[in-house]
């Protein structure tokens, strides 16, 4: 199964009934505007952590009457993030969502020692682009987590990501390790880091998918660029997801496509208990709205 993009994503969730969601410092009005299109679309029930005075006054201001929605006061930042955490481990609510409060300060409750969300798995990001022209939704990791992860840590963003796709309906998945050539080439870590995780996934350690690499960007997207270089593909030029080398690589592409390419983005956080929607300042309230979406799909995925 594949998705044809977001609206495909979207109604798969919703056909699992609300997801309840709580917002940490949730008082920022592009993020209770995500929550607001949320809400009234039928796919979430929202728990809104922080400054209830503030958190009015910006329902006001978005013509949002929060009938629906249940608040908690903590005027402190750290403290919403802590208390939203513990509505996840007491089981208030399905999936986390980052409001106004600094991502370490946020991140630290997620993972604080004694009832947090650790799994003992790697947190990393996964995002989603539809991209105009491009046949269905496609992902790619790690662009907004991993600075420059090892080889042991590329297998586990990429076991993060097979985990969360193929529990959402991706029974099997097309894998790209991308490198900036197809030539194994001790010079270049990431092919030999391709090399290594392909020799995983012919040993059956990726159950589910087809891992292909090294390959560069056109041969991951183009059969007629594979043609061109004479690489043989099962994936030929249908990738579903794409692990990157770096954290600088994941972000250039993504932020490429959506600037240069009209493409819509989306993102969440894999790894811990459940998964976490961390957005960027610069992200619409429509790109929360899906990466929403993304982790509403969480009930899916235990």
């Amino acid at each position: 199964m594949r998705f044809s993009g977001f609206d495909a994503l979207f109604d798969r969730a919703k056909s699992l009934g609300r997801a309840k969601v709580a917002v940490a410092a949730a008082a920022d009005k592009e993020v209770m505007e995500a929550i607001k299109l949320a809400e009234q679309e039928g796919l979430i029930t929202p728990l809104l952590i922080g400054d209830v005075n503030q958190i009015k006054e910006l329902a006001f201001e978005i013509g949002w009457n929060l009938e629906s929605a249940k608040l908690i006061h903590e005027a402190n930042p750290q403290d919403a993030a802590h208390r939203a955490v513990d509505a996840i481990v007491n089981g208030e609510a399905d999936f986390l969502m980052k409001g106004l409060i600094n991502s370490s300060d946020f991140l630290r409750a997620v993972l604080r020692p004694e009832g947090g969300l650790r799994t003992g798995r790697l947190l990393s990001h996964l995002a989603a682009f539809q991209v105009p022209g491009y046949s269905h939704l496609f992902f790619v990791t790690d662009g907004g987590m991993n600075i420059a992860p090892d080889l042991t840590q590329k297998k586990q963003i990429l076991e993060n990501s097979l985990f969360y796709l193929q529990r959402i309906g991706m029974e099997l998945v097309n894998v790209i390790i991308l490198a900036a050539n197809e030539i194994v080439d001790p010079k270049m870590p990431a092919t030999m880091d391709a090399k290594e995780l392909v020799a995983m996934g012919k040993a059956g350690e990726f159950s589910g998918a087809i891992v292909e690499g090294p390959l560069a960007l056109d041969g991951a997207v183009s059969a007629v660029a594979l043609k061109h270089k004479g690489i043989s593909s099962r994936i030929n030029g249908e990738v579903d997801l794409i692990l990157t080398p770096t954290i600088e690589v994941g972000n250039v592409l993504g932020k490429s496509m959506v600037y240069f390419a009209g493409a819509t983005m989306a993102g969440i956080v894999l790894g811990a208990k459940v998964p976490i929607v961390l957005t960027s300042r610069s992200d619409t309230p429509r790109n929360k709205f899906m990466a929403i979406t993304m982790a509403a799909l969480s009930r899916t995925v235990s």
